[in-house]
């Protein structure tokens, strides 16, 4: 009997082993086209100091380093899973807690996107002065510390309350590193809390927006393109809710299927809800900005594109919203 399960478990293994090239080229083909897509995107807002000085590019700037460096820990995290590889506790530690913070900042900062829109149409004449870059980056800084209390929060308990871990290798995921029910608390308490809070700050700029476009006053094709703004980061709030769920549908996944099928049901949540997002977001807000994408297109094909048009830039600027 002892055989027969030796020898099914050496199957098994023979065929998750078959697999794992074709998936990780399928899974790190589209990240390095990602990759320089991104980077070709933070090049360009680096060339025009006009980028580096208005409030929505300087936010951009920051979904953009965000969304990145979130993709890189992800996949990291992924090949690390999918080729057994056993890692240091406190390298996994560290590479979990990164994940777990650069999420919670991609969440608050489309809060920060949607009020900038909203300043911008329902307060037009103050709106330099309220989206200063001064004014931006602190409350950039701002979101920062407010995602960094949950990460903090996780290694105080890691290292002062925590005594499940004794192993100094393991394979590093969230259920092997983080056993205490405490982390699953913490996990929903702030997670809610930050959902909550920037779903508030979406719909209610949206419907300020809305209301301030029906009135005679206002400029009403800015108006309306800005409410397509704010929706747009709610869809991608959205599509940020869908990463929670992925562990959900994982889990249930494996409890109820084989082995097999369920780490290809598992690769496929991983490409669908975790990685798709982070791939479509960029390129609508990027292609959606008519000077921006200009720019980013010429700096895309190396110049054979088209080339740079001798507009001023910070004119263009002032007239799309």
């Amino acid at each position: 009997m002892s055989s027969l399960n030796g020898s099914s478990s050496n199957n098994t293994q023979r065929l998750m082993d078959q697999y794992v090239p074709l998936k990780t080229f399928l899974l790190v083909t589209p990240c390095v086209i990602f990759l320089y897509v991104n980077g070709v995107m933070i090049f360009t807002l680096r060339k025009k100091t006009v980028f580096q000085q208005t409030s929505r590019y300087i936010l951009f700037g920051q979904m953009l380093w965000v969304d990145t460096l979130s993709l890189l820990m992800s996949v990291l995290l992924y090949l690390c899973a999918i080729s057994r590889i056993l890692i240091m506790k406190n390298v996994c530690l560290f590479l979990l807690i990164a994940a777990t913070y650069l999420y919670h900042i991609s969440i608050l900062n489309l809060s920060l996107m949607s009020l900038e829109r909203y300043v911008a149409i329902c307060f037009p004449l103050r709106h330099a002065e309220f989206t200063s870059s001064e004014r931006t980056h602190i409350a950039i800084g701002v979101i920062c510390i407010l995602g960094m209390i949950k990460s903090l929060s996780e290694i105080i308990i890691f290292y002062c309350i925590d005594t499940t871990n004794i192993e100094m290798s393991l394979f590093c995921s969230r259920t092997t590193l983080f056993r205490l029910q405490i982390y699953n608390k913490l996990d929903i308490a702030f997670t809610s809390m930050f959902f909550t809070l920037v779903s508030f700050v979406i719909i209610f700029t949206y419907a300020s927006i809305a209301a301030v476009a029906k009135t005679a006053a206002c400029d009403k094709m800015s108006a309306k393109k800005a409410n397509k703004t704010v929706l747009l980061h709610l869809i991608q709030l959205g599509l940020c809710a869908l990463s929670i769920l992925a562990g959900v549908i994982q889990e249930v996944i494996y409890v109820n299927t084989d082995l097999m099928t369920a780490l290809h049901a598992i690769y496929v949540c991983f490409l669908v809800l975790i990685m798709f997002p982070k791939f479509l977001s960029p390129l609508i807000y990027g292609t959606r900005d008519q000077t921006f994408s200009c720019i980013f297109i010429h700096y895309f094909t190396f110049g054979k594109g088209g080339t740079v048009k001798p507009v001023i830039i910070e004119q263009c600027l002032v007239a799309i919203i």
